[in-house]
């Protein structure tokens, strides 16, 4: 059994952990079979699914705030057998490195986050200006301490072509038509949702140009989803609703068929981009200076106004300019910008009003 086998901590968010796939393809280099292993939430194992370079996915069974020392010991013990070398821990969390303490792993790495000097044995100070995005926090822990970290490659998931078409088939989707997907959703909260209205304007400029127009999210999202489709009056019926009609792994496989994706600031977003797809993105009250959106095909789509991005889950000042004040008008020309030319939405875009 290899020495050289590597067990990932995955955080717990799902766009966290898309941006966790550079830190992968960093160390799967330049080795031929799969050694990494990641232990991750279950809702992120379908994440991990779609990455090169990962052996296994192990199901984490604690939920958040759970602290279960007797299980998290029964777990070290069974990854005791596969001989881990190397453990990356990326949540900061005090528990989240119990595991491969216990686990007698003989490099345990990650930021010194919740005083966790005892669990680490590789600690590293996280120093925020030289590495202002997560994705590139995560990546520098490929590295030794002080070594310099190149720009890590862009976050990659392969998408599972025969579980996109079976649901292609069976939730009775055309594709004979360019597709654009919205994601009205976000689960950090209301602050990050660009206002149903808005988003029912440009499903309809855009189903005036031609695309067929799905609106993806889980079930959590049903509700946001819903206000966009009721805005939508007449043209509700053109909409394709398929929020919690899907799991997560496929829905980022449906998400490599669009020629368009609108997003907010969510895990939807970030694969989007990992799968290719022609993507904007709306940012409010988070930052893409700290989790954009990593690929040549996506546009950011924001106002600079001065309380924003102000991190909270709803919006302190009462008004929600950040998104209100974003017409749709705007990310309907953003749209334009994303596409390649042979995409491009047919029509000039509307004027201001």
């Amino acid at each position: 059994m290899p020495r050289d086998r590597i067990l990932i901590v995955a955080p717990s968010w799902v766009g966290d952990a898309i941006l966790s796939e550079p830190l992968i393809a960093l160390m799967r280099q330049p080795y031929e079979h799969p050694r990494i292993d990641v232990l991750a939430p279950p809702w992120c194992g379908p994440v991990y699914a779609r990455m090169r370079g990962v052996r296994r996915v192990i199901e984490s069974p604690f939920g958040h705030g759970t602290f279960d020392i007797a299980g998290r010991r029964r777990l070290a013990a069974e990854l005791r057998k596969e001989n881990y070398a190397r453990a990356i821990v990326l949540p900061n969390s005090w528990k989240s490195a119990l595991v491969p303490f216990f686990a007698r792993i003989p490099v345990r790495t990650g930021y010194v986050g919740e005083a966790r000097w005892a669990l680490l044995n590789d600690p590293r100070k996280l120093l925020k200006d030289a590495l202002p995005r997560l994705v590139n926090r995560y990546a520098a822990l490929s590295r030794e301490p002080g070594q310099l970290m190149p720009m890590p490659p862009a976050p990659v998931l392969v998408p599972d072509i025969a579980n996109r078409n079976a649901a292609v088939r069976a939730l009775s989707l055309k594709t004979h038509k360019p597709v654009a997907i919205l994601c009205p959703g976000a689960e950090f909260g209301a602050a990050k949702r660009w206002p149903p209205n808005h988003f029912a304007e440009l499903a309809r400029l855009l189903m005036r140009d031609g695309f067929r127009v799905w609106v993806l999210g889980s079930p959590n999202d049903k509700l946001a989803a819903g206000a966009v489709i009721q805005s939508m009056e007449d043209g509700a019926r053109q909409i394709h609703d398929l929020t919690g009609k899907t799991d997560l792994g496929t829905a980022i496989d449906l998400l490599s068929l669009a020629s368009l994706v609108v997003s907010n600031d969510s895990g939807l977003m970030h694969a989007a981009a990992a799968v290719g797809a022609p993507l904007v993105a709306l940012f409010g009250s988070s930052s893409p200076d700290y989790t954009p959106p990593l690929s040549p095909l996506a546009r950011v789509a924001k106002i600079d106004i001065a309380c924003s991005p102000c991190f909270q889950r709803e919006c302190p000042l009462g008004h929600f300019k950040c998104m209100r004040d974003l017409a749709p008008w705007m990310v309907y020309n953003f749209a334009r910008a994303a596409m390649p030319l042979h995409l491009s939405v047919r029509s000039a875009a509307p004027a201001e009003s």
